[in-house]
């Protein structure tokens, strides 16, 4: 028995998204028109608006969806495949449904041997996730990330994009449980934490419009700013070890550092040890 090449490739699926895209109901589309038009309205080049716009539409549907791509293509007068290259080159922006609070482990080099592996591998069990998977009840997205640019406080974890530092199985276990029982939850540094649809409007360049949200965002930690402490001759701080196992020390230090110790002298810190010039071979 032969088959036509029609038969042969029915129910064959080639990866390629059903075209065109739908667009948004129209009430969706005006009011995100709206929007759009402020953001675009802040760049003298409208296609420099496109990541913004991602997150503009990524608010609407917590990920970026095929029309949310041709909606972007249409209000910058690009095509969807320039729209698509860069959303699906950030990983900032979700290619498929997740959950309200993004929770991502670093597994990078420095978190993973401060406990970031033990970390990851017990929110797994925890939640009953794998990788880049969603809890049953929609509220908590597990994924593994690469690195949180919060090194002196490994090892970190991030929920929407805020630091939660010195994390330990423990304290991480504490805090998605948290989240999914709806408590109100604050990151180390920063104001309390808000969806995952609502920081990607703040991300969008909207004001996060939520009473003392803004005042309540801060500055750098403690542990990020001892280099630039040093270098103004200021004292460097006491060494700090926190402690991981065991029960309450008797007496807490003055300031919580990082999960480090605070750095010794170095040799632009040391008038005992001036930095200089290194002197050639033979001289």
């Amino acid at each position: 028995m032969t088959t036509t090449p029609s038969e042969q490739g029915a129910g064959v699926s080639l990866g390629m998204p059903q075209l065109p895209a739908p667009d948004y109901p129209a009430d969706v589309r005006a009011r995100l028109e709206v929007d759009a038009k402020d953001v675009i309205a802040r760049y003298p080049d409208s296609r420099s608006a496109l990541l913004p716009l991602l997150h503009l539409v990524q608010s609407e549907e917590g990920h970026v969806t095929r029309t949310g791509m041709r909606f972007c293509a249409e209000m910058l007068g690009l095509t969807t495949a320039e729209v698509t290259a860069v959303a699906t080159f950030y990983t900032m922006y979700r290619r498929k449904p997740s959950g309200d609070y993004q929770v991502g482990v670093c597994t990078n080099t420095l978190c993973a041997v401060m406990g970031g592996d033990a970390i990851f591998e017990e929110l797994k069990e925890h939640l009953a996730v794998g990788n880049d998977e969603t809890t049953g009840d929609g509220k908590i997205t597990l994924e593994h990330i690469e690195c949180n640019a919060a090194c002196d406080f490994a090892p970190v974890v991030m929920v929407n994009w805020e630091f939660f530092d010195n994390q330990t199985p423990e304290s991480a276990k504490r805090l998605v449980d948290d989240l999914r029982d709806g408590k109100v939850v604050r990151p180390t540094r920063g104001a309390p934490l808000c969806t995952y649809k609502e920081t990607a409007r703040i991300l969008a360049g909207f004001p996060d419009a939520r009473p003392g949200a803004v005042e309540a965002s801060g500055g750098a930690g403690p542990a990020s700013l001892i280099g630039l402490r040093l270098a103004k001759g200021e004292e460097p701080q006491p060494r700090v070890v926190h402690p991981r196992t065991g029960g309450p020390q008797d007496e807490a230090p003055a300031e919580h550092l990082s999960s480090h110790d605070a750095p010794q002298h170095t040799s632009a810190s040391d008038p005992a040890h001036p930095a200089g010039p290194t002197a050639e071979e033979g001289e």
